[in-house]
């Protein structure tokens, strides 16, 4: 079934188009006619792949083929995203075995190749004292193995934050 913004074939209806055939060969400017005639001799299809230029890009394949590969390089981009920046957050008020727990989870985090946004939150006097902050994130990060920090940490607002990622 063809996509709603791709056209094929007679849903093409400008009197001419850029053509580039079944081999990736740059035809050039012909009527829209003459390049669906080609592509039926050859048994294929004639897809546009540039609608938003002037004229219209169209090229000669088959249309099945060409939304296979269309959705497997979606796939694939979405497998990229994966790698998204993962966050653990912390408050000073944090227990011991709470902390190993988390420092934990960030190792797992930088074994599968994640970066680590680490965030710890202060909670109304406790924003006085920024030091103890810092004091808390570097016996965090002491407890971690093999990562760089991407960011140096930054105060801001009511946060205390930096980005680690795996050591390469």
């Amino acid at each position: 079934m063809p996509n709603k913004r791709t056209r094929i074939n007679h849903q093409i209806r400008l009197p001419q188009i850029f053509l580039i055939d079944e081999v990736g060969n740059k035809v050039g400017i012909v009527p829209t006619t003459e390049a669906l005639q080609k592509a039926q001799n050859l048994g294929l299809d004639l897809v546009e792949v540039a609608p938003n230029l002037r004229p219209p890009v169209c090229k000669i394949l088959d249309f099945g083929k060409y939304q296979y590969e269309q959705s497997k390089s979606q796939v694939g981009q979405k497998k990229h995203k994966t790698k998204d920046t993962k966050e653990i957050r912390l408050g000073l008020k944090i227990d011991e075995n709470d902390l190993n727990i988390k420092s934990k989870k960030v190792s797992q985090f930088l074994s599968k190749g994640h970066k680590v946004k680490v965030t710890i939150k202060f909670k109304g006097r406790e924003n006085a004292y920024p030091q103890l902050g810092k004091k808390l994130l570097n016996k965090f990060l002491d407890t971690l193995e093999k990562y760089t920090i991407e960011k140096e940490p930054l105060k801001q607002g009511k946060q205390l934050i930096t980005f680690i990622a795996p050591q390469k």
